[in-house]
């Protein structure tokens, strides 16, 4: 299928092509089937092999690490190997595993699972993004990243609820068959549509143009492309960002692998609630995150929702009835749906539409990574302390998060002051 546009209006660059919405349902289609075991996952795992909260931790932490592992592989082979043949493997080994989860009859089997899983997963959740941001119009990247991103916003506030439901309803077994189904339809859905090529022919034509414009601007003398400083580079900016979104990970990581149990300490039944709740500020703040970056920077938004997540995360800590948990979920979504389309937005805004494929390796990494650090490190404060202390320690992390923006943003502010260029949050801009 091709990439044209449903709408233009005002000759503006279009975003919502056909390519990008089948895309984005896709994408939510395999977060789903990650995000519905997810969750419940450790409430099984303790209930059938009895392992400890740190060992518990493994259940998430080793997936994670195992997915980073794949994308940094996957980033590699999208050089030499069809993208589409690689989305299609991604699928079956994600759907292959998930059927075989009930199958495990030890704690190491499952584990070894979980890391093929991971595998798959991680797979996947690199080559999608990049085919997107390739077909995002430059000038709206924080737009389209802030709605291709209610995608997995949306898949982690339904589908743990959904999952810890099922759980509870029907059983590990129908739970698995159930995420298996959602990670299956992506590839009827991608082979119908023919999206996993996301019109090549136009992102031919499309880089044809743009090698044109920039052949006549370097023949002009006017080169309108940012290049990265040969003292900086790429790593040297995106190390904040990547950080940022680690630290932010980590505390949804205690929150994916012990909220259900900590549910069981405080009493509260319907603990699953926290992320239908946390999806409605969610689905209300990503469009107009987008916009606040495209427009503002990223300042305008980092500072505020990190506040919010401290308070989120504050109060989850102390919460023992349904109105504070629900304030809660509510706080969370606000600020966890702010930060991170933005922090994605960030590190492609400014970077090569070649570098795309890495750069979305490094950005989901960094959650896996850091969803992997929060499972065993907070893991190992639950197992010391309570769930309760674990809380107040990842809004400690948020306020680390925050710092740490700050103090980088006036030591660069005062840099850049010197050498007489812009506001340090002022969004990079790549000109075609």
């Amino acid at each position: 299928m091709s990439g044209k546009p449903l709408s233009q209006p005002g000759g503006a660059e279009p975003l919502w092509t056909r390519s990008f919405i089948v895309l984005t349902i896709s994408y939510f289609l395999m977060f789903m089937c990650l995000q519905m075991l997810l969750s419940p996952f450790p409430s099984y795992v303790k209930d059938r092999f009895a392992p400890g909260d740190v060992a518990l931790s493994l259940v998430t932490s080793l997936f994670a690490l195992t997915a980073i592992a794949a994308r940094f592989a996957t980033a590699a082979l999208m050089k030499r190997i069809s993208k589409t043949g690689l989305l299609y493997t991604s699928l079956g080994i994600s759907v292959a595993a998930t059927l075989a989860y009930p199958l495990a009859d030890s704690l190491g089997s499952l584990l070894a699972l979980r890391m093929l899983f991971g595998i798959g997963f991680g797979m996947g959740s690199t080559v999608m993004p990049t085919l997107v941001s390739r077909i995002i119009p430059t000038r709206r990247m924080g737009e389209g990243i802030g709605y291709f991103g209610l995608s997995t916003s949306l898949a982690m506030s339904f589908g743990p609820m959904i999952g810890l439901a099922l759980l509870d309803g029907f059983g590990f077994g129908v739970l698995t068959v159930w995420g298996a189904v959602a990670a299956a339809a992506v590839i009827p859905l991608l082979a119908i549509t023919r999206a996993a090529g996301v019109s090549s022919q136009a992102e031919s034509s499309k880089r044809s143009a743009v090698e044109v414009q920039r052949a006549a601007g370097n023949a002009s003398g006017g080169v309108r492309q940012r290049e990265e400083p040969p003292s900086t580079g790429l790593a040297g900016r995106l190390w904040l960002p990547l950080t940022l979104n680690t630290l932010l990970s980590s505390c949804y990581g205690g929150i994916l692998s012990f909220l259900a149990l900590y549910g069981r300490d405080i009493g509260l039944a319907n603990i699953g609630l926290f992320f239908l709740f946390n999806a409605l500020t969610v689905l209300a703040v990503r469009p107009v995150s987008g916009w606040l970056y495209d427009t503002r920077g990223h300042a305008v938004v980092l500072v505020p929702a990190a506040m919010v997540l401290v308070a989120s995360l504050g109060l989850l800590s102390y919460t023992h009835s349904m109105v504070m948990l629900m304030s809660s979920a509510l706080l969370f979504g606000l600020g966890y749906g702010a930060v991170q389309p933005t922090v994605q937005a960030w590190m492609l805004g400014g970077s090569p539409r070649s570098s795309h494929g890495l750069i979305n390796s490094l950005f989901y990494n960094s959650i896996d990574l850091g969803v992997a650090v929060g499972s065993m490190g907070l893991g190992v404060v639950a197992a010391a302390t309570s769930y309760a202390v674990m809380y107040r320690f990842s809004a400690g992390i948020m306020l680390l998060f925050l710092v740490l923006y700050l103090a980088v943003a006036v030591a660069g502010g005062r840099l850049r002051k010197r050498l007489g260029e812009t506001e340090l949050a002022a969004p990079v801009r790549t000109e075609p």
